[in-house]
């Protein structure tokens, strides 16, 4: 089946809408959401002298902690995102381990695929999208 690039938009082989609650995040917000965390993260880490071990911890921890219950970080919350498996469904456990310790590491999160899905996102089978 062929679609002309009209019709081809970030999400659609994911079956997922062109816009609004549940397309895929934008990078705007994506920026904007990790910026408050890194900010958030930054500004915790003060009570330890600002050490950048401990900003990496506490970013870390926060999306470890908050992806599985609240499906998202506090960033990822604040622009209206939430991540979720592909295909839909709770991230589980151990995707956002594995999606954090990619996205630490920086290059996996800046190398998109089509649907504008970092490699961190396409390791762990989830998917970022606007809530």
């Amino acid at each position: 089946m062929t679609t002309s690039d009209a019709d081809d938009y970030p999400g659609r082989r994911l079956g997922l809408p062109r816009e609004g609650a549940g397309s895929i995040a934008r990078l705007g917000r994506r920026v904007g959401a990790l910026f408050i965390d890194y900010g958030a993260s930054y500004l915790i880490s003060g009570f330890f002298a600002y050490d950048p071990l401990a900003i990496f911890a506490i970013f870390a921890m926060t999306q470890i902690l908050f992806i599985p219950t609240l499906q998202g970080s506090p960033g990822h919350r604040i622009f209206g995102l939430r991540v979720q498996r592909v295909g839909g469904g709770w991230a589980g456990l151990w995707r956002p381990i594995l999606r954090t310790a990619l996205l630490i590491l920086v290059i996996p999160a800046v190398v998109w695929d089509s649907d504008q899905r970092g490699l961190h996102d396409k390791a762990a089978g989830t998917v970022l999208l606007r809530g």
